[in-house]
């Protein structure tokens, strides 16, 4: 099934480069052809949630063409949160936005995004739903910004494929045009995504126990629109940090208010 010829050299090493993710593909055929493409514009690095039958699919490598070092590095996640943990930002590639307040971002203003945040060493991802059904609302406030790709409204289907194919196009011409020399800076990086993951839950956990949450019927569209405005704020992990200390900090103060209040 697989072919452990080399992958290709790296065109440019001064670059980080972006992972597509994939969310719940259904057909190994897809698949495949999303590795054809990656390996098209040059990417290799190829995540993939929850596939539909199981990985790995004969299917996918009789499909890329040759193209089989993203096949053959793809690596498995049972969930979008797991899957996007140890990255930077995240696109998520979708026709509606879904009742997110997210940036929204063509393929080409993605692209320039993806090549500032590559010059900067930061790790980007960018995430493509089912064929099907898309990506998930709640997947979709773990990201950073939406991509949408300006098709004509009266038929907006797009097959999976076609979709990388259109935001991995973009990229390749932003390399192409881009000056070779590498982009250095001294800022400090946006937080890991896990570490900004841990920060909602410690927040939502708390909130719960203090009834933010009501109505309950609520709490889910509550959960998204506080993980929204936090992903839009690109925390750094010393931000994170410093978010996970007030957080505790309020909780200890409410904790001695009811012991005074006991006391009383």
């Amino acid at each position: 099934m697989k072919d452990n010829r080399p992958a290709p050299p790296v065109e440019r090493p001064d670059l980080t480069l972006p992972c597509v993710i994939l969310d719940r593909p259904q057909m190994a055929e897809n698949i495949g052809s999303v590795a054809r493409v990656m390996a098209n514009f040059g990417l290799r690095e190829l995540r993939i949630v929850n596939p539909r039958d199981g990985w790995p699919q004969e299917r996918a490598w009789a499909m890329s063409s040759g193209a089989h070092w993203p096949l053959d590095n793809a690596t498995i996640y049972e969930t979008v949160a797991e899957a996007i943990a140890d990255l930077n930002m995240v696109y998520a590639t979708t026709a509606r936005p879904r009742e997110t307040h997210l940036p929204i971002r063509t393929p080409r203003q993605c692209a320039d995004d993806s090549y500032d945040n590559a010059q900067k060493g930061l790790k980007t991802g960018l995430l493509f739903g089912a064929e099907r059904a898309g990506l998930e609302t709640f997947d979709i406030a773990l990201c950073q910004s939406i991509v949408t790709i300006p098709v004509d409204p009266a038929f907006q289907s797009l097959n999976l494929s076609q979709a990388v194919n259109i935001v991995l196009y973009e990229w390749r011409l932003k390399i192409m045009d881009a000056p070779k020399a590498a982009f250095t800076q001294n800022f400090d990086k946006p937080a890991e995504l896990d570490k900004l993951h841990g920060l909602y839950e410690h927040l939502e956990r708390e909130l719960d126990a203090a009834g933010f949450f009501f109505p309950p019927e609520k709490k889910e569209s509550m959960q998204r629109n506080l993980r929204v405005a936090l992903n839009r704020a690109h925390l750094t992990e010393q931000e994170v940090r410093t978010w996970r200390g007030v957080v505790t900090a309020l909780v200890k103060g409410r904790g001695r208010a009811l012991l005074k209040k006991d006391g009383n």
